[in-house]
């Protein structure tokens, strides 16, 4: 009789770095390659234990005296948009939503400069060149999409054309927003939101049960976007909790509570394969 047994990929850990969203702190992460023929289940389980892929690679924050980082995701069955929201969806319904492979293209990368420029002109992306993001958008072992959101030519009083991009993974519980970027121009519309509003309808449609938004940092203003969404839940303690309120969640973390790497990578679930995998490693 044959037994399934876990997939096992080895863990590694990255070299300390300052941390692009508390001053004074550093970060570092374990990460492991996605590749193979179950590189999908391998991403569909990770990122039910709050990993993040990066083209090849999937990743979590794993600070040696900080737990800040938490994976945040909306449960679309019980969402409610509040009156901003609802208001930020009439202000962008002339978009016209494409879902298409993941090519990079180079109207795609012009936007992609202009965003970087106007909205992140010092950080870690802002010196990618066309090859680099054409590597983080085509190179994917598992099932993704690049949705764009245009402007039809005959919309009043704005510029035409892409104005909007979003790579999505597609998991077997939700769709997972990689990385969004669109028209800093159209700041005022709060198109970033809306992405996420229609990532929202996008996985109703779907079937699936979340949207996945990536890392919420409490009391950290780039992220504080994320918590004015209701029915958020974050991945903390190895288990996802309700975020009923925000104010709740602290970026203050005792050194001494943190777990260490290896303890860490023990309570990692792997998925079950047909095939045998060499046992779960840490490289430091």
């Amino acid at each position: 009789m044959r037994h399934s047994l876990p997939i096992a990929p080895q863990f590694y850990v990255t070299a300390p770095q300052p941390c692009p969203y508390i001053d004074g702190r550093k970060e570092r992460k374990l990460f492991t390659s996605l590749q193979g023929e179950f590189a999908t289940h391998l991403n569909d389980s990770l990122s039910k234990q709050g990993f993040r892929r990066s083209q090849n690679v999937l990743y979590r924050p794993s600070c040696a005296e900080c737990a800040a980082c938490l994976s945040a995701r909306i449960r679309v069955a019980d969402f409610k948009p509040n009156k901003s929201q609802r208001r930020v969806t009439r202000k962008n319904a002339y978009l016209k939503r494409d879902a298409r492979s993941p090519w990079a293209t180079e109207e795609q990368f012009e936007l992609f400069r202009y965003y970087l420029a106007s909205r992140h002109a010092d950080g870690g992306m802002a010196d990618m060149d066309v090859f680099e993001f054409a590597a983080m958008i085509e190179e994917t072992p598992i099932k993704t999409r690049v949705i764009e959101y245009t402007t039809p030519d005959d919309t009043p009083n704005v510029d035409t054309g892409l104005t909007a991009v979003c790579l999505t993974d597609v998991l077997d519980d939700g769709v997972s927003m990689v990385y969004s970027f669109f028209d800093p121009d159209l700041a005022k519309n709060s198109v970033g939101t809306y992405i996420i509003l229609d990532h929202i309808e996008i996985a109703r449609e779907l079937g699936l049960p979340y949207v996945y938004l990536g890392y919420w940092v409490p009391n950290s203003p780039k992220m504080g976007y994320k918590a004015r969404f209701s029915a958020l839940e974050v991945f903390k303690d190895n288990e996802w909790v309700n975020v009923d309120d925000p104010e709740t969640f602290d970026a203050e973390t005792h050194p001494l509570l943190t777990d260490p790497i290896a303890e860490q990578v023990a309570q990692i679930a792997l998925p079950d394969s047909r095939v045998a995998g060499p046992p779960v490693s840490l490289k430091e």
